[in-house]
């Protein structure tokens, strides 16, 4: 199966392993998606992650995040930029995502961070997603 967005491909996985309820769900590994875990997991987002070794690509395991009440953590998912149609902004012009309540993930030229981070750090970027 040859994949044109790895990162959409990252997203769905979650979505879906969390509307079936699912503990954890497995992705196939890259640095960019590692980086996006523990955006993810740094923001409280998800639980955890890990890596399993296998022969060929590494798998990256995400341990979803559930409330008291067992609905998702994570309510959204939304693919900003994607290979036919990139989204990129300057630093003044960051997304807010739900009013601050959600994150975007950017790659920037100080690597893979959050809006919030590149706000501060005056960084602008490709937006890879929204998440909230």
């Amino acid at each position: 199966m040859s994949m044109s967005d790895p990162i959409a491909d990252f997203l769905t996985r979650i979505r879906n392993a969390q509307q079936a309820g699912h503990r954890w769900t497995d992705i196939p590994s890259s640095n960019l998606k590692l980086r996006m875990a523990l955006l993810l997991k740094l923001e409280g987002f998800i639980k955890d992650f890990v890596i399993v070794e296998d022969d060929m690509q590494n798998v990256l395991r995400v341990y979803l995040k559930y409330t008291a009440k067992g609905s998702p953590v994570i309510v959204g998912l939304t693919r900003i930029s994607r290979p036919g149609r990139r989204h990129y902004v300057p630093a003044d012009n960051l997304p807010r995502v739900r009013n601050g309540l959600g994150i975007a993930i950017l790659t920037t030229s100080r690597g893979v961070i959050t809006d919030k981070q590149a706000k501060k750090e005056r960084v602008g970027g490709e937006v890879l997603c929204h998440i909230w």
